[in-house]
């Protein structure tokens, strides 16, 4: 190839490339520069804490964790918080299929005490007015058994009715009515036909006569000593047969719809742990303890061998006859509640990113361990049962709807704890102020880990809020204290009654949210905070009410004392 065909042909190489410039070189930069500038816009943040966003990748500024980048496709919904797979096993979130697994048979935990049956006491008594001269029953707690002579007595009005029966006798013929009379004196007096037999027979007067019990039973009461003058008709000794008893068990008001005469109840005590006795519901208290909130059923057990005694304690169960599974129930783990309004979260379905959708739903009532549910789930939800409460403080952490705030299309309502403040009197605002101050030094107790002193102060929790009369409150301010101070009194009494710690904290954690409410909606003239633990039972959280906003955490003690944030004051 010579010389002059070498540079035609750089020449046309060199042409091409530069017609190739101008038909693909702008696009060239022109694409390079959109994905310049999409880098430009691209967002970061954590999946633990979805609120973080910045313009390029690193660690998270709350927790360290590498940043991820932001989903362009991901939600707007305020009601809907998604995560990642790796957030969702760090926080431990666990669900159930609402509708699949559950059980056949409803239950409801109850307890009580064994009492007597109230059809069976007696009181054993003298028809024949005198004195006693001899006992043969000495002592409360003696087995008596009905015909048993119980005692001997001296009365000078039988020793002349016998003498008139004697003189009558001997002039029957000639005047029978008054052989009459005397005979049915002594009859009235429960003198038997043997005994009149026997004095007609000896004609001798019998200075003593014995008193016979007329009923079969253990003495409860023994009334008289020797030598005690009776009238017509005293009581020598109340008796009670045991060999059938009554259990009494108490029911929340929030229950009874779950409670119905002829249901079962399996019921064991601790002095036989070993053995179970089964009975159904008699009766149903139609009247509710206003000071407990509950009512009491009864069951009727037979007690022959006298294995049970009266004032034992029992724990029940109450077996229903039906099924539950025509009525959606959800494990108590999953509902989170404060004041009116109980919420859930629900994993969506068919999506690319895990999602969880706050939802509010109604209670209609309870079992051991569910909510029976009459609005806000169907069959198939699948509900957050474990990790609820991680998932709602990064919703509200996000400022989504949560249980602080409820958000509609990016705009936050008002649905909060009521406020009464202006309607409320003074001397209810002090009685309340009152209650707060020993709840104070109940939370001070459960910091220190001590249960006796807790359950003292939560029996004086209890006491106070006997003292606070609610006639003070009219309306509707009436009828949303109830509510609260069912709940403080039925959380209260859970904690004085209980030796587990970890159970007073249980119980504390949802008396703090009545407590809550109540200082909120009627005001309380002592300064409080609002603080709250996001790693309580389990990362679940709890919050709870502090004069102080130093953290002392009542749900860890020693262990975490510290952990904790105030939320809000009061």
């Amino acid at each position: 190839m010579n010389k002059k065909n070498t540079l035609i042909y750089i020449g046309i190489l060199g042409i091409g490339l530069l017609l190739g410039w101008f038909l693909f070189g702008g696009d060239t930069i022109k694409t390079t520069e959109h994905k310049h500038s999409e880098e430009k816009t691209e967002i970061w943040t954590c999946s633990m804490h979805p609120q973080i966003k910045l313009q390029e990748p690193g660690d998270c500024p709350m927790c360290g964790m590498d940043l991820i980048p932001l989903d362009p496709n991901a939600s707007n919904n305020p009601l809907v918080i998604e995560m990642t797979e790796d957030a969702i096993r760090l926080m431990n979130i666990e669900t159930t299929v609402i509708g699949i697994n559950t059980s056949k048979k409803g239950t409801l935990r109850i307890s009580g005490k064994i009492i007597s049956d109230e059809t069976t006491t007696a009181s054993i008594v003298s028809h024949i007015p005198g004195r006693i001269e001899k006992l043969y029953v000495a002592f409360t707690g003696e087995k008596i058994r009905k015909g048993q002579i119980i005692a001997k007595i001296y009365s000078p009005n039988l020793i002349t009715a016998q003498k008139e029966l004697i003189e009558t006798a001997k002039i029957k013929k000639v005047n029978p009515k008054l052989y009459e009379a005397a005979l049915n004196k002594l009859k009235y007096w429960k003198i038997t036909d043997q005994q009149i037999e026997e004095i007609l027979r000896s004609k001798k007067v019998k200075e003593s006569f014995g008193i016979y019990a007329e009923h079969s039973g253990i003495v409860t009461n023994k009334r008289v000593s020797v030598g005690d003058h009776l009238m017509e008709g005293g009581i020598l000794f109340d008796i009670q047969n045991l060999d059938r008893l009554w259990v009494e068990f108490d029911v929340y008001e929030a229950d009874l719809q779950l409670v119905n005469i002829g249901d079962e109840v399996l019921f064991t005590t601790p002095s036989l742990p070993n053995e179970q006795f089964s009975a159904r519901i008699s009766f149903i208290d139609p009247v509710i303890n206003p000071r407990t909130r509950s009512a009491s059923i009864r069951v009727e057990i037979s007690n022959a061998k006298h294995q049970l005694k009266p004032e034992m304690f029992a724990n029940g169960e109450v077996l229903k006859k039906g099924s539950l599974n025509s009525q959606i129930t959800v494990p108590k783990t999953a509902v989170m509640w404060t004041g009116t309004r109980s919420v859930v979260y629900v994993q969506q379905k068919n999506v690319s990113i895990p999602s969880f959708e706050f939802r509010e739903i109604t209670i209609g009532g309870s079992t051991e361990e569910s909510y029976i549910i009459t609005n806000g789930i169907a069959i198939g939800d699948e509900v957050v049962t474990k990790g609820a409460f991680v998932i709602d403080a990064s919703a509200q952490l996000n400022n989504q709807s949560s249980m602080m705030n409820r958000l509609v299309d990016g705009a936050e309502t008002a649905e909060e704890t009521p406020n009464y403040k202006s309607s409320t009197p003074e001397k209810f605002t002090k009685q309340l102020n009152e209650l707060i101050l020993t709840y104070f030094n109940l939370k001070d107790e459960l910091v220190a880990s001590d249960v006796n002193t807790t359950k003292k102060f939560s029996e004086k929790l209890n006491k106070n809020l006997e003292n606070i009369d609610m006639t003070l409150l009219k309306g509707e301010a009436h009828v949303y204290w109830m509510k609260q101070m069912q709940l403080i009194q039925k959380y209260g009494e859970k904690i004085t009654f209980s030796d587990d710690i970890d159970k007073q904290r249980t119980n504390f954690e949802l008396l703090s949210t009545a407590i809550i409410n109540s200082s909120k909606a009627f005001g309380i003239e002592t300064n409080a905070f609002v603080l709250y633990c996001p790693m309580a039972f389990e990362n679940e959280g709890a919050f709870w009410l502090s004069k102080e906003s130093s953290i002392t955490n009542p749900y860890f003690g020693d262990e975490m004392l510290t952990c904790g944030t105030v939320k809000d004051s009061i």
